[in-house]
């Protein structure tokens, strides 16, 4: 049988099956069909990697093959056997994922660990879009227990795009028990392990007061914002009403790009004139980025895995465990290398990949930006607005919590209580529920439910008809609202995704009455 691809789709879908795990997305579709009915083994396992020319040992969640995580075609089964090779007990949630309660990935009192050496089995539907997997105990997620998950639409199959993913990390070579030991004995900002001394500052993160950034022009990113000082050594603090506002917990060795640092970057083959899709996850553990396409303009076409309304522009902040689908159109009339990189908020480090057209000349970049890159904002979720909004009904029930906490004492908590001692938000099956989430704690948070999809549909007050997404930055001094179907019953997390936040407290449950 002969299969006709135009030479750019050939180029994109062998260059990601051999990256992923084989060519079933070239084969025909009974032998797809057929494929597609066995699992897929997944293995957690550990690994060394070499950062900033020195090994490091960390954990990875490969394929038999060595590929990194999974891919999906349209209308296969999330049917995965995971075996645990970590050498201690684990736990893998599939982040934006909406599987049956007892498969999301989280360990409780109904469902147990996976001890080292034991396999579990999955079996779903799986949801379509940019998601990732990671590590759902304790701290193995800041040792990059954690890999892509891409569900591709029949869309995706047939459109002559390439397709680029792009996994975020931030990086020490210390032992994060030690890091969060140092956060929690009240000795303030932690510090990696390698000696880094950049530059750190105390700004709020929230898009206020003239800090918002265009995302169609070169914004505001290097330039002191309102509030802000400079010292001689480039930190900074910002007050609001007096108080000073906290930005970034750890102090990291190195900034990751599928496994890399930009001074030795993954270098991706394009095609000159071609178009890329650029799927793009945050799995920093307490690290907002603002990506930047250089001269490349940019078009968000999905955000956690769900289309919106095109948004152009050249820059765009993305939280933790956010994902970000861009489109780019690469210059027909002449090669070249473009970066994509992400910049660290309140910072200079940066990290990223190149795209290069053949014969381009790649030269070496720097760690480091020129420029310290302003918080992390809602520029952009402002300017999103859902493809597929949930359907136009009442709320049958509306939650109003707080986000409250501090840096001394190193506790974070959702209404001044720890997880363990929270109030669960109860819900009943079919209800439309509401959840305000309003940020009285003097650094912003990433928030992240399991088990659905939400509508962002109030920004600090104002209503909006926003995207569909599982994860919203709140930023300090401000509010968001959410609204969703409750549709999924179980006992579903609501928490921080700073993975530091979350390990001490700031975690709240979704818990249907039927099975309470």
């Amino acid at each position: 049988m002969t299969i006709n691809f135009s030479r750019r789709r050939f180029l994109a879908t062998t260059a990601t099956a051999a990256a992923f795990g084989g060519l079933a997305s070239i084969l025909p579709d009974p032998a797809r069909r057929a494929l597609a009915a066995v699992p897929t083994r997944l293995l957690v396992e550990r690994r060394t990697l070499e950062v900033l020319g020195k090994p490091a040992a960390v954990f990875g969640i490969r394929q038999p093959n060595g590929a990194s995580g999974l891919f999906l075609d349209p209308g296969q089964r999330f049917l995965v056997d995971l075996e645990n090779r970590a050498g201690e007990d684990t736990i893998i949630h599939w982040h934006g994922m909406t599987p049956p309660y007892e498969q999301d990935g989280v360990a409780d009192a109904h469902r147990p660990l996976i001890p080292a050496g034991a396999t579990q089995a999955y079996d779903f539907e799986p949801r379509p879009g940019t998601h990732w997997m990671h590590s759902h105990h304790g701290l193995q997620e800041q040792l990059l227990m954690a890999a892509p998950l891409v569900v591709r639409t029949a869309d995706d199959l047939h459109s002559d795009v390439q397709e680029v993913t792009v996994l975020l990390h931030d990086f020490t070579f210390k032992d994060p028990a030690e890091v969060l030991a140092d956060l929690t004995s009240g000795s303030g900002m932690a510090h990696g392990g390698h000696g880094t001394t950049t530059p750190q500052m105390d700004m709020e993160n929230g898009g206020h007061d003239g800090m918002e950034m265009s995302s169609s022009s070169g914004g505001d990113e290097g330039h002191a914002m309102p509030g802000m000082t400079r010292t001689p050594s480039g930190t900074g603090t910002a007050m609001s009403g007096g108080v000073p506002m906290d930005l970034n917990d750890v102090e990291y060795d190195g900034y990751l790009a599928n496994d890399r640092t930009l001074d030795d970057p993954e270098v991706v083959a394009v095609e000159r004139g071609g178009r890329v899709r650029l799927r793009l996850i945050n799995g920093a553990t307490s690290t907002a980025f603002w990506i930047d396409l250089g001269t490349l303009q940019g078009t968000v076409v999905a955000v956690d895995g769900n289309p919106v309304r095109p948004v152009t522009g050249r820059r765009f902040p993305m939280t933790m465990g956010q994902r970000v689908d861009i489109l780019v159109q690469l210059p027909a009339g002449g090669g070249g290398a473009f970066p994509i990189l992400a910049q660290r908020e309140g910072d200079r480090e940066r990290t990223g990949i190149i795209l290069a057209t053949p014969r381009a000349n790649v030269t070496k970049m720097a760690n480091r930006g020129e420029t310290i890159a302003v918080p992390a904002d809602l520029s952009l979720e402002q300017r999103l607005v859902a493809v597929e909004p949930l359907a136009a009904r009442p709320a049958d029930a509306r939650f109003r919590i707080t986000l409250t906490g501090s840096m001394m004492p190193y506790v974070w908590s959702i209404d001044g209580r720890v997880y363990g001692e929270h109030r669960p938000l109860e819900v009943t099956r079919g209800q439309r529920v509401v959840v305000e989430m309003v940020n009285e704690s003097q650094m912003a948070h990433p928030m992240h439910l399991h088990g659905h999809h939400f509508q962002v549909v109030g920004l600090n007050g104002q209503s909006v008809n926003g995207a569909v997404r599982d994860t919203v930055l709140v930023p300090v001094n401000g509010s968001v609202s959410v609204a969703f179907d409750a549709d999924n019953p179980g006992r579903w997390p609501l928490h921080c995704h700073n993975l530091m936040h979350m390990a001490t407290g700031m975690m709240t449950e979704v818990v249907y009455h039927d099975i309470r």
